[in-house]
Order: structure tokens, then sequence, then C-alpha cells
């Protein structure tokens, strides 16, 4: 392209987008999901053509967050979902429920007794001695177990191959000695 000298960038008009501007965009479906008016579920990864907005006053860190308006695949119910950057997940808002998740209710009991074990300690130093000793105690429980494999294994790999075939065709010649008989 051609730029003549006289041109200045600045004197372009620029042009006035809406801030609530949707865009349409492909994407899979980031969990499974049951549609609320007929019934259908949705898989995580099923692909759509689904229109993104950015969420107005919703900001997570400085993080915009996103609303995404997707349509059933039976009955074309809209369903919308937004972004949830705080736990690195989505949120359902409507159209559709979400199916259960056995990880993230784990990761939610885990954080929750690793919180209450660190509220336990700050307030009493003999616990946090008593789940020191607690966590040796399993600590050097899983270096006997180890070992105790190791050892086995090593039993088992000094099998000699060559004497389980040998006795084996004195078996057999055996048993056909005996069936000649």
């Amino acid at each position: 392209k051609y730029y003549p000298p006289d041109f200045d960038p600045a004197k372009i008009p620029k042009l006035k987008l809406p801030k609530d501007r949707q865009y349409v965009v492909r994407l899979m479906a980031p969990f499974n999901m049951r549609c609320k008016t007929c019934g259908e579920y949705i898989y995580k990864g099923k692909k759509f053509n689904a229109r993104k907005e950015t969420v107005q006053n919703e900001v997570y860190l400085g993080l915009p967050i996103f609303r995404f308006y997707i349509k059933c695949t039976r009955c074309l119910a809209e369903i919308t979902f937004k972004t949830d950057p705080e736990n690195t997940d989505y949120t359902m808002e409507h159209g559709a429920t979400r199916n259960f998740q056995a990880e993230k209710l784990l990761e939610e009991e885990e954080k929750r007794m690793q919180k209450e074990r660190e509220e336990e300690e700050l307030n009493n130093p003999m616990k946090v001695l008593e789940n020191r000793t607690k966590d040796s105690k399993l600590e050097m429980e899983v270096l006997e177990n180890l070992q105790e494999l190791k050892e086995l294994n090593q039993r088992q790999a000094h099998v000699d191959f060559e004497a389980m075939l040998k006795q084996y065709k004195e078996f057999e010649e055996e048993q056909r000695r005996k069936e000649q008989e």
C-alpha cells in the first residue's frame, strides 16, 4: 500500500463499537450438562457455534469474565454459562444443569480438611507435634512398603527359566512313559 508523506493516522475516525458487543465463536462444551427444557444430555467436548460477550462490571484480578450463549442440540433452548477465572472453571447460569463432578468435590473436601488442620495447628502447638509424628510414621510405612515391593520384584527377577523348562520336559516324558505302559 502507498502512504503519502503527509499521511496522519490520528485523523482517521475511530469506530464507536459498543462495550457489550457479541462475537460468534466456535467452542466446545466445557463440562457435561443436561438441558432443563428437554432433558437432552450435552457432553463435554461437543462443538457449538456460540455468542460470546464480555460481562459488564465483573472482573477478577483484571481478567475479564466472558459469557457464552449456546443452543441445545435437540430443542434449541438457549443455555448460558460464563468463565470463572478464580476457580479456573466455568459456572452455569441458566438453561441447563451441570452434571455431577466427583473430582471437584474431592478437591473441595481436601482443601477443607487442610484448612481445618492448619487452624487447629495455629491454636494448639501439641497438635502440630502430633501431626508431625503422624506424618513421619506414615512416611516410614510408605518407605517400608516400597522396600518390600522392591524385594518381591527382585525375588521374581531371579527365576531360572531354563530349570523350569527342563523340569517341565521331564514331567512330560514321565507322562508319556505312563501312557505307553
